[in-house]
């Protein structure tokens, strides 16, 4: 076993709860490249949309990562993947893909997911290697198209977001 592998055994995936929603935002905050929501909606997210993401603890209990989602209204078997975000000290290790992959398996569980969705920022290469990954790993094909362009925002200049949609499933 590989350090990287024992480290990860140590770490649990499950539900976030409301205690986590300070620890989702440092982390969201300390990636540097996700939009980082206010802490409140990270307190709500945790609370209204728990059946729907995960978080990653340490061998202390301290959320380390996280992944947040929803199922769309419009396309019940569809999950949205918001943002996922990993400590600096745990990243290079799987463990996104591991909170990924565990997140749309129990989803798929209880929602019957079928496809997969997010948005990436063009030139976000990590974001955009996971979720291809993803795709490989679960017979699954990726089909992009900008959803949001550019004019769209109103706050000033910012870089349109491309729809990643993932799908068939293979679970």
């Amino acid at each position: 076993m590989t350090a990287a592998h024992a480290d990860r055994a140590e770490l649990q995936i499950d539900r976030p709860s409301v205690t986590d929603g300070a620890a989702l935002w440092r982390i969201a905050r300390d990636s540097k490249t996700l939009d980082l929501n206010s802490s409140y909606s990270y307190l709500l997210w945790c609370r209204d949309f728990a059946d729907t993401s995960a978080v990653a603890r340490d061998g202390r209990g301290e959320a380390v990562g996280f992944v947040t989602g929803y199922v769309r209204p419009d396309r019940p078997r569809t999950l949205l993947v918001w943002q996922v975000a990993v400590d600096e000290a745990y990243r290079g290790r799987g463990l996104a893909a591991t909170l990924l992959d565990g997140l749309v398996a129990r989803s798929s569980g209880e929602h019957r997911i079928t496809a997969v969705e997010t948005t990436i920022t063009p030139g976000n290469t990590a974001s955009e290697r996971l979720f291809t990954s993803f795709a490989e790993r679960h017979g699954a094909t990726v089909e992009r198209e900008v959803l949001f362009d550019t004019s769209l925002f109103p706050d000033g200049p910012h870089d349109p977001e491309v729809l990643y949609r993932i799908g068939p499933l293979s679970l």
